[in-house]
Parts: structure tokens; sequence; C-alpha cells
């Protein structure tokens, strides 16, 4: 007789059922660099951690041979072009992410050495001339002529009280050093660094400096090199807690260079060098997609916590006296009580929604890069970029309304305003919920170890992960820069078009009544609902709620929201698990369970991630005593709909603790303790 048990997860979801979830089952290339990524953090890094490296703030030579490890791996040349020698032809961030993804397995600090090598290169890649990309990027390409593979920095933070976090605010300056008739201007480049990573090792430095000169107009970005004439010194090593498989130091810089290494190129206007691009514009740019690295490295390492925390709790009695082989005891330990099942399910959940919204962003980000170019030169710039942007964003919004695509739209205008729209929400998201949350959510995994998750030696090397996530919450902007760019962002009319379209779509899952995606979409039309409430209502004070200094109120609508945002992904990636996964060989015939399964996390996290919503938006419309009888009821019946639309979830992660308990394991981590 054919069982009728509800199929679940037999083992961990393996490459096959990620490379579909996460969109690269086609690309071959990535899935190289995948697997030469995860060679190197299982291999090398692992050995590092485990060999007491993390134990030094000094840059050793076991550390730097980490860099060798990239190289041979592809990890170094996966960040440029591949005209200079890079692995990808086209847009990469997809890449880049899998690639810190696997780094952050087993070392956030590792993930960050090879992210900062991007990040120095960012501004060139993404902004600089023709002249600067070739010559950077030849020279960064393992293999090259010279013999020697540059290593990059980016010294953008300075010493201000404390430590440096401040992007806007600059003390570092660019002066006139010579400027010959008829020859290039010959530029003075001082600056005194803050928390700079890689400067033990840089060959080159991407510098955000002032004018301080009459001759020079506003800020910039200036490409030094280590051996340029004058003070080059790489200061004293920070004396980091966390991260030390990354080297960071406080530079201090005096060179000159020729006018040339400007990033973006300059120009000549009444006797005064005017760079084309401000320091802000280039971090604007480059900070936006290099963030994501960040975001996903607190996915790596939550994922990473899952299948520790399993051995863990199994095996915790076997070696007892009075422990029978037989027992229950020895074959489950700690699984046969519910709470750490319990405990661990929401951890694997939060891993799984962080993983899908940081691969989401990446994806976004790459279709961008296919299409921006075309859409500005349409556009224009300036206020006729922002007058030019009105009718492609009432397009995408109507489009949207309509139940359509913009993606599918003709017109560059309307696809590049559409993402632009989205990418502008999702990627603070990523790095707001990932890094803040995630680091939250990382104490469980290290708590559900015992005594076991403090100790060097702990599996997985749990506590350096949560440790790390303090530093990758900070990284790249904290918590407050994530909130204030969602908050600026979140009533474009494009995309509060698409939230609704979300909620449309959550509620057409045909398990929405399970899985949570039903609470999700609810939740979605209440965050909608109290924004466009705080645009217009007072408090007793007259202040208007949803001003943009009302952080009290827009930031945590912003925290509401990151967390519906990783729910969302998550629920679209198990969507198209659903649909294309049945044809294939190896998921195919275990699809129904892993879409059990996946379902029922996903019904773990909405609970969580509305439930939170639902509170934050309480307190928006109720705690400032803004509300109107009126107010009061639409809100009331929005706030009912999701309550019911909770039925069911805590269920779900029932039946996901249950899976924990069966699920295969291998007998031993594949990187050493």
């Amino acid at each position: 007789m054919e069982s009728t048990e509800r199929p679940t997860m037999k083992m961990l979801p393996g490459d096959e059922v990620r490379q579909i979830m996460w969109r690269f089952a086609e690309r071959y290339d990535i899935q190289m660099a995948v697997a030469g990524a995860r060679s190197v953090a299982r291999g090398d890094v692992a050995k590092l951690v485990a060999g007491g490296q993390r134990a030094t703030h000094d840059w050793t030579p076991e550390k730097q041979g980490a860099f060798d490890a990239f190289d041979a791996s592809g990890i170094t040349a996966s960040t440029l072009k591949q005209e200079f020698g890079g692995l990808f032809d086209g847009p990469k961030n997809l890449a880049s992410s899998l690639i810190s993804y696997e780094l952050s397995w087993v070392d956030n600090g590792a993930a960050t050495s090879a992210l900062v090598n991007g990040l120095a290169m960012g501004p060139i890649a993404e902004l600089g001339t023709p002249e600067q990309k070739a010559r950077y990027m030849t020279l960064c390409a393992p293999g090259n002529e010279s013999g020697k593979t540059w290593r990059g920095s980016f010294a953008l933070t300075e010493p201000l009280p404390y430590v440096g976090v401040d992007t806007g605010v600059l003390c570092g300056r660019v002066s006139i050093a010579e400027w010959k008739d008829g020859e290039e201007p010959m530029i003075r480049v001082e600056k005194r660094g803050r928390f700079i990573t890689n400067i033990a090792i840089a060959d080159y430095v991407t510098v955000a400096a002032n004018s301080g000169d009459e001759r020079i107009k506003g800020s910039c970005m200036i490409i030094v090199e280590a051996t340029d004439p004058g003070k080059f010194d790489r200061g004293a090593q920070t004396l980091k807690c966390v991260h030390q498989l990354s080297n960071t130091g406080d530079p201090v810089i005096d060179v000159v260079v020729p006018a040339s290494r400007i990033v973006g190129g300059y120009d000549i206007v009444d006797g005064k060098v005017v760079p084309r691009l401000g320091h802000s514009e280039i971090i604007a740019q480059v900070f936006s997609k290099t963030r994501v690295g960040v975001g996903v490295m607190g996915a790596g390492s939550l994922m990473s916590a899952v299948e520790p925390v399993i051995r863990y709790q199994r095996t915790r009695f076997r070696g007892a006296a009075g422990v029978d082989e037989a027992s229950p005891r020895y074959q489950q330990g700690l699984q046969m009580k519910e709470d750490v099942t319990e405990r661990l399910a929401d951890v694997w959940a939060t891993a799984e929604a962080a993983s899908s919204l940081g691969f989401d962003i990446s994806r976004r980000y790459d279709e961008l890069e296919l299409i921006q170019d075309e859409a500005k030169a349409k556009l224009g710039k300036g206020r006729e970029m922002l007058k030019n942007m009105k009718a492609p964003m009432e397009r995408a919004a109507a489009l949207l309304a309509e139940g359509k695509n913009p993606m599918a739209d003709e017109d560059v205008t309307v696809r590049y305003v559409y993402l632009l729209a989205v990418c502008n929400i999702l990627c603070p998201s990523c790095k707001l919920w990932n890094t803040g949350h995630g680091a939250n959510v990382m104490r469980e995994a290290v708590t559900l170890m015992g005594g076991y998750g403090i100790t060097e030696d702990c599996p997985g090397f749990l506590f350096y992960k949560w440790t790390d996530m303090q530093l990758d919450a900070t990284y790249e902007g904290p918590e407050a820069v994530q909130r204030r760019q969602i908050s600026e962002t979140m009533a474009n009319p494009v995309f509060l078009a698409q939230v609704e379209a979300w909620a449309k779509a959550g509620e057409a899952c045909p398990c929405a009544a399970e899985n949570g995606a039903k609470a999700i979409s609810a939740a979605l039309r209440l965050w909608a609902w109290t924004q466009n409430f705080a645009k217009t209502a007072k408090d007793a004070n007259g202040k208007r709620l949803g001003a943009s200094q009302r952080h009290g109120v827009v930031f945590p609508l912003a925290d509401a929201l990151a967390g519906l945002m990783a729910a969302n992904s998550f629920r679209e990636d198990i969507k198209f698990l659903a649909l294309n996964g049945a044809e294939h060989p190896v998921v195919g015939p275990e699809l129904q369970g892993y879409l059990n399964t996946f379902n029922d996390l996903l019904g773990t996290v909405a609970a969580d991630v509305a439930g939170e919503a639902g509170k934050i938006c309480a307190g928006v419309v109720y705690g400032f005593g803004a509300a109107t009888a009126d107010d009061k009821a639409a809100f009331a019946a929005l706030r009912n709909e999701l309550d019911e639309a909770l039925a069911g979830t805590r269920l779900a992660k029932d039946r996901a603790a249950k899976c924990l308990t069966t699920i295969m394991i291998p007998e031993a981590l594949d990187y050493p303790m």
C-alpha cells in the first residue's frame, strides 16, 4: 500500500536545488566559480581558522597565502572584466555574491578580504576612464605580464573622533603640487585613513578627498599607488576583535600623482581642475552594489550553522554512562525535546530568507547593468532626468496595477525606472536585515550549542561568525544608513505598485493559507497603508509623522519592510523551484519533499516578519495619538486580516522542527575544526 505520509526534505539542500532556486542552473561559469570558492573556503581558509590564525592581529605569511589561493581559484579574477583577464562576460553581481556566500560559510574576514579587492576596483570598473580600467584591471589579473597580482584598498573614512564612519565628511585633501604650462597637473594627495581594509598589502588605493586648493573644484576619488613619490605609510594594524583574517589599518598618505588618476577623469575649466565625478557620486553607485555582498555574508554564516547544530543536538548524550546505543536518548539526543528544534527552525528559516533576498537583489543588479547606460542616455542628466522619468514611472506603475511585468515593456526607460525603484529598497533591506537581524539570530545558533558554542573548536566556528557579524552590520554603512535609504525611497509610486503586485501574487500562491504567503501579503498591505498614513498624519505637537527626519517613525517602518522583503524573496524562490524543479533528474524525484519543507520554513519566517510588521505599524498608528476614528477603523480591519492570515504558521514551524529530527546530514563536517 502506498504511503500517504506528507514527504519532507530528506537531506539539507545541495547544489542542484540551489542552482535552480538562485537561478544559475544554466550558468556553468558561475558554477565553476562557486566550486573554486568553496574549495578555498573549506580548505585553505578553514585551516587558517583551525590553526589559530584568528588569534593574532598581525598579517602573517599564512594569512597572505589566502590571497594566493584566491588567485588560483578564480576568486580574484571574478571582479574583473573578461577583456582584462576576468572570469565573466557581462554583469557579475550574482557571481560575486555567490563567491562571498561560499567564503562566509567558513570565515567572514576571509570573505571581506576578497570583497575589498572588488570594492577598491569598484570606482575604476564602474566609472573609471578607459585608460584607468585597462591599467588597473590588467595589473590585478592573476598571471599578468608584470609577474605580480596587484591588490587594492579603498580609503574612504577618516580618523574623526572614535572610528571614522561618516562617508560625507572628509579631511583628506587634494591640491596642485605642480602645473607647468601645456602639461598635465600634478596633484598632491593627503589622506589619513581610518579602518581601511587590505591596506597592509595594497599596491594601489582609491582615495576619497576634498579640494584643498582653489584651483581644484569639489571632491573626488583619486588613485594612489604605493610607489608614488612621497609618504605612503600603511599604519599600524587595527586591533579588531573580529575579522582577523582581513587586515585593517590607519594609513597616512601624502604623495604626488598625475591628475589623470582622478577617477572618471577631469576637465580644465577657467584654469581650474574640475573632476567629472564627485566622491559622493562614485560612492553612491559603488556602495549600492558592494554592500549586498556583506548582506550575503550574513546569510552564508547563518546557513552554515544549521548542520553543526543538528549534529550537536543528536550526539549530545552519546558516550555518557547509562545511555544505551539503542535508546532514543542516544539516537536523538536533545532533539527528543521540542524547544531546541523549534529554535533551530527559526535559524534555518532566517538563513533561507536572507539568502533569497541577497541573491534576488544581486540578479536585479545584473539586469540593471545591462540597460542603465542606454536608459540614462535617453533620460538625460540632473533635473532633465527627473522630469523625463515621470512618464516611464507612470507607465511602470500602471503595468503593475494591470498585473503585467514592466520588465517586458519595450521601452528601456520603463524597465530602468522599475528596476531602480525595486533595487533602491531591496539593496539596503538586504544589508539591514541580513546583518542586523541576522546577527541576533546567529546568537541563537551559538546558544543552541551550549557551552561548546563559545569555544575555539566549536564546529562551524559559530562564535567567530556571531562576533564577525557585529562588524558586518557596520561595514559599508551601519543600520542607520540603510534605514535612511529605505525611508527616502519607500514612497516611490513604482515600488508601492510593486508592493500591491507582490501582495496579490502571495495570495495566489497554492499554499498561501499554509506557508505564510497570505500573511506576507496582508502585512505588505498593512505596511503600505501605514506608510501612506504617516505621510500626512500629525502628532499632538503638529509634527508630521512621516517627515524625512522623523526617524522614530520612518526607521521602524524601514525595519518592518526589510523583513517582509526577505520573506517575499524566499516565497518567490520556492515558487520558481516548484515551476522548474520537476524535470531535474536529481531534484525532480524529491521535489515535493523539498517544497513541503521550504514552505514550512517560509511559514516560520513569515510569522516572524509579519508579526513584527504588525507591531511596528500599530505603534505608528496608535502610539502618537494621530489617528482619527476612521483611521483606526481602517487600520483595525487590515490588522485583523493580518492576524487571521497567521493561521497555520505555527503548525508550519512545528513541521519544520520535526523535519530537523529526521533530515540526513554527513557523518562529519567537510572542513576542519
